[in-house]
C-alpha cells in the first residue's frame, strides 16, 4: 500500500473497530499489529482438540456497541443460564434470574445464599440500573461498588455468599473498589441480554471483524516501537508516515508509545484449562466460590456452553483466580476437589494463563469523565478500553470515537 492517511497501531478490539469506522468514510488506512493474529486481550488458542480463550471471557449480547459492530448470527452464540451456581456451606445453591426463570428462582427462593429481603433488594439493583437512558448511568454519583452494594441494605451473607464473587470476577478485584457506575452498567447489561460466547471461542470476535476488512489494510508482524507527529517507527526500522495515527495498543503499549499518557493500574487474573472426563456441573452454569476463602473465584465447564470447546467424549473446564498466587496449579486441585471429589484426580492440566495487564482498573476517578479524551493532538489519537469502560464495549466504542475524531479533523 501507498503511504496511508491513517495509521492504526494495534489491531485489538479498538483498533479493529477504529479501523472499520474509518473505512466507512472512505479513509485509505493501514492497521498495524504487532502480532501473529488479531485481537488483543481477547484471543482464542486451539490445543490438542480444545479451545482455551485467552482467560476466561463472556459477551454480553445487550452491550450496544455489540450489537452495532458484530454479527451476532454468524458468531453462532451459546449462551449461560441466566443466574449462576454458588458454591456455598459446602453445598452447590442455584440462584436464578427471577425475571427470565421465574419457575426456577421461585423452588430456590428460600435456599441461600442471603435472605428472601436480599433476594427482593436484587430486584431493587436491578431497577436502579435498568431505569433511564443508558447514557445518563454515566454521570449517576458514584462510589465504590461495595460502598454501593451495602447502602442497599444487602447482608454481609449475600455480599460474601454471592455478590463479591459475581463482581470480583467481572472487576477481577475482590475488594470491589470499582466505580458503582460500572457496575450499574454491567447489570443492566446482564439483566437485558444474554450471557454468551460464540461457538468457536471468544477469538472469533477479532476474528469476525478482521475478515471484514480489505486485502492489505491489516499487516500482522508489525510491531510499532515508536509514533512521533504523524509517523511511526516500526522495530525493524521501517518508517511510515499518514496524515493521522491512533495508537490503539493495549493501556500500557498506549504508556510506551506515548509519553505523557498517565500510567493505568492493571487487575489480574490467572485462567487454569483442564481436561476432564465428565463434566463436573451439567448445563451452561457459571459456578462460584461463595465461601469467602480459597483461591477459586469462578469455575466454567466451557464445553457445555458450546461443545466445540473440547474434543468428543471429553469437558473443558476453566478456572479463575484473582491475581497471582503461588503453586497455583496445586492449590486449584486441592480446593475443587473438596468441590467436585476425588474425580478431580483424572483432569490433565492444558495450560494456565497468567494475565497481569487483563483489564484496567477502574475506581471511581477513572470514570471521571466517563469517556475520556481521544485527541491527544493534532493528527495523533488514542482508543482502547482504558479510554470509556473496561469491557468489549467500551474498547469497541472507544474505537469508533478515535474514528469519528479523525474523520471530523481530516473534514476540516
Amino acid at each position: 500500500m501507498s503511504n496511508p492517511d491513517v495509521i492504526v497501531v494495534g489491531a485489538g478490539l479498538a483498533g479493529l473497530a477504529c479501523t472499520r469506522a474509518l473505512l466507512a468514510g472512505r479513509i485509505k488506512v493501514l492497521l498495524l499489529e504487532g502480532g501473529d493474529a488479531p485481537g488483543g486481550r481477547v484471543r482464542t488458542d486451539a490445543y490438542e482438540g480444545f479451545l482455551l480463550d485467552r482467560g476466561f471471557q463472556v459477551l454480553l449480547t445487550a452491550y450496544p456497541e455489540g450489537r452495532r459492530a458484530l454479527d451476532f448470527e454468524a458468531l453462532a452464540l451459546r449462551r449461560f443460564v441466566p443466574g449462576a451456581k454458588v458454591r456455598r456451606g459446602g453445598r452447590l445453591l442455584t440462584v436464578a434470574d427471577p425475571l427470565r426463570r421465574p419457575g426456577q428462582a421461585l423452588s430456590h427462593l428460600f435456599e441461600g445464599p442471603g435472605s428472601f429481603t436480599d433476594k427482593l433488594r436484587v430486584l431493587e439493583l436491578r431497577q436502579a440500573a435498568v431505569s433511564g437512558e443508558l447514557e445518563d448511568l454515566w454521570y449517576r454519583p458514584q462510589r465504590a461498588a461495595q460502598r454501593y452494594l451495602e447502602d442497599l441494605g444487602f447482608s454481609e451473607e449475600m455480599l460474601e455468599g454471592f455478590l463479591r464473587p459475581f463482581f470480583a470476577g467481572i472487576f477481577l478485584e475482590r475488594e470491589l473498589a470499582t466505580s458503582s457506575r460500572f457496575l450499574e452498567f454491567v447489570f443492566r447489561m446482564f439483566a437485558t441480554g444474554d450471557t454468551v460466547v460464540p461457538e468457536r471461542g471468544m477469538g472469533a470476535i477479532p476474528e469476525q471483524l478482521a475478515a471484514r476488512l480489505p486485502s492489505g489494510v491489516l499487516r500482522m508482524r508489525a510491531p510499532v516501537s515508536e509514533v512521533w507527529g504523524h509517523r511511526v517507527r516500526l522495530e525493524d526500522g521501517e518508517v511510515i508516515g499518514a496524515k493521522a495515527v491512533v495508537v490503539a495498543a493495549d493501556p500500557v503499549g498506549a504508556v510506551g508509545l506515548l509519553p505523557g499518557m498517565p500510567a493505568h493500574r492493571m487487575n489480574r487474573v490467572t485462567c487454569l484449562y483442564f481436561a476432564a472426563p465428565e463434566p463436573p456441573v451439567q448445563g451452561p452454569w457459571l459456578v462460584l466460590n461463595g465461601e469467602g476463602r480459597g483461591v477459586v473465584n469462578n469455575v466454567a465447564v466451557m464445553s457445555e456452553v458450546s461443545p466445540a470447546y473440547a474434543p468428543p467424549g471429553q469437558s473443558l473446564v476453566s478456572v479463575s483466580v484473582l491475581g497471582d498466587v503461588e503453586g497455583v496449579e496445586l492449590r486449584v486441585r486441592e480446593e475443587i476437589t473438596g468441590w467436585f471429589g476425588t474425580a478431580v484426580s483424572s483432569w490433565r492440566h492444558l495450560r494456565t494463563y497468567s494475565l497481569r495487564h487483563a483489564l484496567p482498573a477502574q475506581p471511581p476517578h477513572a470514570l471521571e469523565p466517563p469517556h475520556r479524551t481521544v485527541r491527544i493532538s493534532p493528527g495523533l489519537y488514542v482508543c482502547g478500553d482504558h479510554r470509556d469502560n473496561s469491557s468489549i464495549d467500551g474498547a469497541l466504542g472507544s474505537g469508533r470515537r478515535a474514528a469519528e475524531a479523525v474523520l471530523r479533523d481530516l473534514e476540516r
